[in-house]
């Protein structure tokens, strides 16, 4: 079982299958690194395939100091993963947190990100909607606190963006439900205080996103509410990305919908590759006309 250390002494458990140039998958808050075996599966096909247990998942450490958890500190963590790994660019893929990591990864080490699959990001991404989500998320890690995993992991999975997943297929969902509620409960509480309630709004980065030059997938379903806006502002703002929603769909985006899913992000990535996936016709975009 491969371990990747960080600078602060913290074990990330890793697995890696399949040859090729790479694809490093980052999970979202209620997954784990077993959440992408869908993806994996397909993409280990033609691609060396990475994903990692995020701090706090098992078996990863679960550090016990609020301050090891951090927007920064994840991204720093998906960069050690990949020395640990001897990666040194991949196509980086992630949902919801994620997700968020993947596009703040992309910004601190742009050379290092081949492209970027930014999936589900979008709760709590826009400032009108910050002091909400801070409160929700504050909210739920003192219910992981107080009840446990066992107990408060079901009722997470069956949030609003949750039920789609539910209803389609209630066997996926009920794997997935009963992984989350074997998650370790201090390192989800302390995930929410830390990285989730922490991070910034991306409507405040705006002027940042639009120097972000790595070629980006956007993916959304069009029942997850809290990303639909978000996604919209990152397709404007990312000036190398495209925007795919998916119909009657929620926040579970690739165990939802694996096989859409995958069809899209190895279409993505065989495009990246192929240096046909360029940065937006600034005709496509109106600009060129106020200069005529």
């Amino acid at each position: 079982m491969p371990f990747a250390s960080t600078d602060d002494g913290v074990k990330l458990h890793y697995e890696s299958v399949g040859a090729g140039i790479p694809v490093v998958f980052v999970h979202e808050f209620a997954g784990d690194h077993r959440s992408w075996e869908p993806q994996l599966r397909a993409c280990a096909r033609r691609h060396r395939c990475v994903a990692f247990a995020a701090r706090g998942y098992p078996p990863s450490d679960v550090p016990a100091d609020p301050a090891a958890y951090s927007q920064d500190r994840a991204v720093r963590d998906l960069a050690t993963v990949m020395d640990a790994a001897g990666i040194d660019s991949a196509h980086i893929v992630g949902l919801s947190m994620g997700g968020f990591n993947a596009l703040h990864f992309g910004l601190a080490y742009p050379a290092r990100a081949r492209s970027l699959t930014i999936a589900g990001a979008g709760y709590g991404a826009m400032a009108a909607d910050r002091p909400a989500f801070q409160q929700v998320s504050r909210d739920a890690a003192d219910q992981f606190e107080q009840l446990g995993s066992a107990a408060y992991g079901p009722v997470y999975a069956e949030s609003a963006a949750r039920v789609q997943y539910q209803n389609k297929d209630p066997r996926g969902w009920h794997e997935f439900a009963t992984a989350l509620a074997a998650h370790d409960a201090l390192g989800s509480a302390l995930t929410l205080r830390g990285v989730q309630a922490r991070r910034p709004a991306l409507d405040t980065m705006a002027d940042t996103l639009r120097t972000l030059q790595v070629p980006a997938l956007i993916v959304a379903g069009d029942e997850d509410d809290h990303s639909l806006m978000a996604s919209l502002f990152l397709k404007r703002a990312l000036p190398a990305s495209g925007l795919l929603v998916l119909p009657k769909t929620g926040h579970t985006i690739n165990l939802e919908e694996p096989g859409a899913f995958n069809r899209a992000v190895l279409d993505f990535i065989a495009q990246v590759e192929a240096g046909r996936w360029p940065a937006r016709d600034a005709r496509a975009t109106g600009e060129a006309l106020k200069v005529r």
